[in-house]
């Protein structure tokens, strides 16, 4: 392709952003509120030079989970060895690994008093074990600091190093958790160096090292896949006895990045859930805005039958009959 043919592709591609910024839908367009709580929780994540997923991927829901005092901690740096064509987070050659990380997140989850605690990594295919050591010992340093606070990874896939995950799995995290992202038909043109059914293969090893741990995934959806591939896919991760799964909303993070094909419908994301509750999930968390971590513990509380005991379950349940509203009179 020429040159000028390569400048004509990006110019069209940057308009096209740009108009699905202009028609974003009603229930995709979120109100930034910086309260004390999210001005608390970025001085101690500065304090302690610490990264999190929640800024690096720039996830739309940082203002109200950072106003509830959580947060998704991304240890081992912040520049990935992959380049994801859908993820915000910085690619390169990482010249980072602190030893010292664990103790320093262990430090913030006492400081923001935490109940539930996400730590996810960007991957590092440079190091011999993917960064399982350093996951290991920030769930033990957690542990020895705050023992009843459950402690969820969302971990890369290791390429594949099935001891590494070994060294995670016997750290016992109380959820282990891997994202397939997407539907098999479009996987290798969304995850750079991932694999479905290594992913796939992860999740099902996981469970058998550890049956008494649960297991998570998750979907994006808005690539140009099918419902029928989406289910295709729970259907999979049920078959690797996934636990849990949560469906939310792709979001062009950059021109750079593959454009939205589709915004689906509040009323979508509630169909696509009762497909999952059919397939045996324990829960499913699936809506417009959800993301990996949203209100991660309570997925854990409804996937164990216990009862909420946070007002954001309600909150949320409103937002979700508003947006569907909102949905249903775009429709008429």
């Amino acid at each position: 392709m020429t040159q000028s043919k390569l400048q004509e592709k990006q110019a069209e591609k940057v308009r096209i952003m740009e108009e699905q910024k202009m028609t974003r839908p009603a229930w995709l367009k979120i109100k930034a509120k910086t309260g004390d709580n999210y001005k608390a929780l970025k001085d101690i994540m500065r304090t302690q030079s610490l990264h999190t997923v929640c800024e690096e991927a720039q996830c739309p829901n940082i203002f109200e989970c950072w106003e509830q005092r959580t947060a998704t901690f991304m240890i081992l740096g912040d520049i990935c060895t992959r380049a994801c064509r859908f993820c915000a987070v910085n690619t390169g050659r990482p010249t980072e690994l602190d030893l010292r990380e664990p103790k320093r997140v262990a430090d913030a989850v006492v400081a923001m008093d935490l109940q539930h605690v996400v730590v996810t990594s960007v991957a590092r295919d440079d190091l011999a074990d993917g960064g399982a050591s350093v996951f290991a010992a920030t769930i033990r340093a957690i542990r020895n600091r705050v023992p009843n606070c459950g402690v969820e990874v969302l971990i890369p896939d290791f390429a594949g190093n099935w001891d590494a995950l070994k060294v995670v799995m016997d750290a016992s995290p109380d959820i282990l958790n891997h994202n397939v992202e997407t539907v098999r038909r479009l996987s290798d043109r969304v995850r750079s160096l991932a694999k479905y059914d290594r992913t796939l293969e992860l999740l099902r090893r996981a469970k058998e090292m550890r049956p008494d741990i649960r297991t998570k995934s998750s979907i994006m959806i808005g690539l140009g896949e099918s419902i029928e591939e989406v289910c295709a896919t729970m259907d999979d991760l049920r078959e690797a006895m996934v636990d849990i799964v949560t469906i939310g909303q792709y979001l062009q993070p950059t021109e750079k990045h593959l454009l939205v094909e589709k915004f689906y419908t509040p009323t979508e994301f509630l169909k696509l859930r009762g497909e999952g509750l059919k397939r045996g999930f324990a829960h499913v968390e699936s809506g417009p805005m959800v993301r990996s971590s949203y209100h991660a513990h309570e997925q854990v509380l409804r996937a164990d039958g216990k009862p909420l005991q946070s007002l954001t379950d309600e909150a949320r349940q409103n937002h979700l009959r508003e947006a569907t509203t909102l949905a249903s009179a775009e429709q008429a």
